[in-house]
């Protein structure tokens, strides 16, 4: 039953109209900014459900000082839409999954996860990584939307991204830490990458390939950094053998009963975009 106001739900559902040249600069840096894909009212409707939500499923109760690197970056809560109906409605957005899908030039998408990102006031970096390192997926199309649901200046901890850098095999090894900070810094900057940071505006969001490089910096601004992120795959992806116990409890967690060689069609997996049937 649907929980959202039907003008939310229009605008949700409404396409966004890509041009060429932003479908070709994905393609040629693994990362894109777009402006004005949320409404002012729609941000605030996924304000409300969606920290409504974090706040019911937050179970971090350490002071930023007792905690590890990662632990200071953000608090993470997975798969809200699992457990809010509201929550659900916003990120099965047609409007944000087609943008997916013809970015990675692709016919349709599946959901991965969601996840809610709200980096506190005066919370640490994220270091240097690489999503898909988590990801049993047999390809390189999968994408990674990321929504503030305010507009984020540079100190409030904006995502940055080294341009192209999903073209680099090397670090592909590494999970999220200070490890993977320390030595992907020293590499994208030899390799001589370039890197983008820069504020977010209110209703701008970003979508990157799921082996570009990318961090954020710390919330030096007092107020939380409230960020939605979806994390879209080809509709036709198949699983791989994990390579590692993190691809496989990601196997286990986000795609459970899915075949390795076979499409990871599961109810955890819905397809939110064919093109077939826009």
């Amino acid at each position: 039953m649907a929980v959202m106001p039907k003008h939310i739900q229009e605008l949700l559902n409404k396409p966004f109209e890509l041009m060429k040249d932003q479908i070709d600069f994905y393609r040629q840096n693994g990362f894109i900014k777009l402006k004005k894909v949320l409404p002012p009212e729609v941000l605030t409707y996924m304000d409300t459900a969606i920290s409504s939500e974090v706040t019911k499923r937050n179970t971090q109760l350490l002071p930023l000082e007792k905690r590890d690197t990662y632990g200071k970056a953000f608090l993470q809560i997975m798969n809200l839409w699992t457990t809010s109906e509201a929550v659900k409605e916003i990120v099965f957005s047609k409007r944000l999954a087609r943008i997916a899908a013809e970015l990675m030039e692709v016919d349709g998408v599946r959901m991965y996860h969601d996840q809610a990102l709200y980096k506190e006031p005066y919370g640490g970096f994220t270091p240097w990584h690489a999503d898909q390192y988590y990801w049993p997926l047999a390809s390189e199309k999968s994408i990674t939307l990321w929504a503030p649901l305010q507009s984020t200046p540079l100190d409030w901890g904006p995502l940055e991204f080294s341009a192209q850098s999903n073209r680099l095999v090397k670090g592909r090894d590494m999970k999220i830490g200070d490890e993977s900070q320390q030595l992907l810094n020293d590499v994208l900057a030899t390799e001589g990458f370039r890197h983008v940071v820069e504020p977010f505006d209110l209703g701008e969001v970003s979508f990157h390939a799921g082996w570009l490089y990318h961090r954020a910096g710390p919330n030096r601004s007092g107020h939380m950094r409230k960020v939605i992120t979806v994390i879209y795959m080809d509709k036709e992806m198949r699983l791989k053998e994990p390579e590692h116990e993190n691809q496989t409890l990601d196997w286990e967690v986000w795609c459970p009963g899915a075949l390795v060689g076979e499409v990871i069609d599961t109810p955890l997996n819905p397809v939110l975009y064919d093109k077939q049937f826009a």
